[in-house]
């Protein structure tokens, strides 16, 4: 149950309690933090949203990773991963905000910055088929025809700047919008410092669950898929619930995307209160 939240992130959030069937789950709370914590990996995630059909909302997309996973097994989750050194590659092309505007917005270095953007390009692309980019005046709106690509993306065969390269198309940062920066708590054995992003389903594309990492993948109103945590029938991760919080404040995707937000650095911590666990955002 989420107990503040400020879309714009002019407020900090505090805290949220953590639903009973989710408690056994979390193995940190009980942890005290390491004296050497695990580095956290830079990652990006993006939050891919449309407007439901009858105009009366948002929905999100969301995917249920599969239970073999090192990292939020079972859990439901939004498209994203670990950055590929080669995401950095100056040589890709790029239309939209440039790695200067993406640094000061996350408070990075500009070759990070850089590379976040690529990887969530990327990492959108590989885990659901949606394509962030294209040439300087247009976006893709086949993606089927680049599914070798995806293929060798994914593997690590192909790098983005390759496949971008050889198809002629550009990065397009415009489409992306900067959300938020979470970081895994420093008692967990694997870590990241995930950048969010939000971004529309470009116009002709579709989302789909063709990764192996996911057992399924739909859209939904982050209002539905909170009651479906609520209920016990999903998992959620602190991040992922807040932000379907924040989405679920907005009634069309133009108003997600002109949303001005101040990005903080927010490390969740878990705390036993009584016979709740709290979950401490600020």
């Amino acid at each position: 149950m989420i107990e503040s939240r400020d879309p714009a992130g002019g407020e900090s959030p505090d805290f949220f309690v953590v639903p009973e069937h989710l408690v056994p789950t979390l193995a940190s709370v009980q942890k005290e933090p390491p004296s050497q914590p695990v580095v956290a990996k830079d990652s990006a995630t993006v939050v891919l949203v449309r407007d439901v059909g009858d105009r009366s909302g948002v929905e999100v997309f969301l995917q249920r990773r599969v239970r073999s996973m090192a990292f939020a097994a079972g859990m439901t989750v939004f498209p994203g991963g670990g950055v590929d050194q080669r995401d950095a590659d100056a040589s890709i092309g790029w239309v939209g905000p440039p790695p200067e505007e993406w640094a000061r917005r996350f408070s990075c270095s500009e070759p990070l910055a850089r590379a976040l953007v690529c990887a969530v390009v990327r990492e959108a692309f590989e885990e659901s088929g949606v394509l962030l980019a294209g040439t300087e005046s247009s976006v893709v709106a086949d993606t089927g025809v680049y599914a070798d690509a995806r293929a060798a993306l994914t593997s690590g065969e192909l790098s983005l700047a390759s496949f971008l390269n050889d198809a002629g198309l550009v990065v397009r940062a415009d489409l992306l919008r900067p959300w938020a920066n979470w970081v895994t708590p420093e008692e967990e054995p694997r870590r990241y410092d995930a950048r969010f992003f939000v971004a529309a389903l470009p116009e002709g594309q579709t989302a789909d669950d063709g990764t192996t990492e996911v057992e399924s993948a739909h859209w939904q109103r982050p209002e539905d898929a909170m009651a479906d945590a609520e209920a016990g029938w999903v998992g959620l991760m602190p991040p992922t619930w807040c932000t379907l919080n924040e989405i679920a404040q907005f009634s069309s995707v133009a108003e997600v995307l002109a949303c001005e937000r101040e990005i903080h650095r927010i490390m969740p911590r878990f705390v036993q209160d009584g016979e709740r666990v709290v979950v401490k955002l600020s």
